[in-house]
């Protein structure tokens, strides 16, 4: 008995997956410094000075000239420099393993810009009546590149493991304060900040694409208050509303946030939104 076998066609050979989008490469701050080379009248010297400054964090209090170099980017020998000019001035010194960190004088710095800053002024007691009011943090923060940067801050119980004060920085793109004052760039500015953004993943909630973020971002133009649900950190939970100047221009944003456990997102919404809102106007009234 005969049988006609039959026979399988190949099938064509699966095209290879796309590659995946190479990450933005991070550029340390002093390379950064490159792009105004040829510009006369940039001082590069008092440019590195503050690359410096700012290489030290509260996780980074201390660091050697060694440690510092490869934080910035700068050569030993131009952090050196730095270092021995700040120490001079007082605004830096080191240990006896000469690790180096900043002095209190720094302080007059910060000091300086919050007294002429009529925003700060401004902020600081509305901040407290609000705290006295409902027993939570509340905070008002601007964009400074690619971070928010707190200018008032009221705090009736720490809800996060790094303690936030005047001046502390954190980044944009997952914090509530952050996509606020995002949503509201200019669309060309929003698109270069997309270009270059690195969407480090600090917890499991973390966005983690430029499409979800530009999602989120339209959103928070669309309903006018942006939500974080412990993206920056576990058990972290905030909501923010923009504060508009004369123009119309968002320049700053408030803020509350508290532990996600005890502080439901609906609650969030229909207790504090209003809140929140009202202090939004009464703070442009002093940028009028």
């Amino acid at each position: 008995m005969s049988s006609t076998a039959s026979l399988a066609v190949p099938s064509a050979p699966l095209a290879p997956p796309p590659a995946p989008t190479p990450a933005p490469k991070k550029v340390l701050p002093g390379a950064a410094l490159g792009a105004y080379t040829g510009d006369p009248n940039f001082m590069a010297s008092l440019a590195r000075g503050l690359v410096v400054i700012e290489a030290f964090t509260p996780q980074t209090p201390q660091m050697t000239i060694s440690q510092l170099s490869l934080r910035t980017g700068l050569s030993r020998a131009a952090v050196r420099r730095c270092l021995y000019t700040l120490v001079k001035l007082g605004f830096a010194g080191a240990d006896e393993s000469q690790r180096y960190s900043l002095r209190p004088k720094m302080l007059t710095l910060a000091n300086t810009y919050t007294a002429s800053n009529t925003l700060s002024n401004a902020a600081q007691p509305i901040l407290e009546r609000m705290s006295a009011t409902y027993g939570e943090s509340f905070s008002v923060a601007t964009l400074d590149g690619d971070n928010i940067v707190y200018i008032a801050r009221t705090t009736v119980t720490r809800v996060m493991s790094v303690d936030l004060h005047i001046g502390s920085r954190l980044p944009a793109f997952c914090t509530s304060m952050g996509r606020v004052l995002l949503a509201y760039l200019p669309q060309d500015q929003l698109e270069a900040y997309l270009a270059r953004v690195i969407l480090t993943q600090y917890t499991p909630r973390t966005v983690n694409s430029v499409d979800k973020l530009r999602l989120q971002l339209r959103n928070v133009r669309r309903n006018g208050y942006a939500l974080c649900d412990q993206e920056y950190e576990i058990g972290l939970r905030s909501i923010a509303v923009p504060v508009h100047a004369g123009n119309g221009r968002v320049v700053a944003t408030v803020n509350l946030s508290g532990h996600a456990p005890r502080m439901p997102m609906l609650e969030m919404q229909t207790r504090f939104l209003p809140p929140l809102r009202a202090a939004a106007a009464e703070l442009s009234v002093f940028l009028r």
